[in-house]
């Protein structure tokens, strides 16, 4: 599996890296989105109907859905600490699927692990 420094690689590369102060809103559940993010630095926390369901930090990724068909945020994502993100958009996705090909498997993965514990948690 792909590690969290190969992921942090990954979204090091992409142009204009967002931060944001520990407590800000990153999205929120019901917001169109068509981008993914990739924590380069700090923690983030996802919450379902105000309820912190899972805590994620660097290396991760999240925001995946509306990559794959979903058409709105599923989650709200605030920032824990002060962190700093990368995102994906659509093109940018497939190209670092080409250059590394187990990124994709990871995102995957990790977005099937984290829809099956929303799953759970309603």
């Amino acid at each position: 599996m792909l590690s969290p420094v190969i992921t942090v690689s990954i979204f090091q590369k992409q142009p204009n890296p967002q931060t944001f102060a520990a407590g800000e809103v990153i999205f929120e559940e019901g917001q169109p989105g068509d981008f993914m993010f990739g924590i380069v630095q700090g923690e983030v926390d996802i919450l379902v109907n105000g309820k912190v369901v899972e805590t994620i930090e660097t290396g991760e990724v999240f925001g995946t859905g509306v990559l794959v068909g979903v058409e709105n945020r599923t989650y709200t994502a605030i920032a824990k600490t002060d962190c700093q993100l990368a995102s994906l958009d659509e093109k940018r996705f497939l190209f670092a699927v080409q250059e590394t090909p187990m990124f994709a498997l990871m995102v995957i993965k990790n977005y099937s692990e984290r829809l099956t514990r929303l799953q759970r948690m309603l």
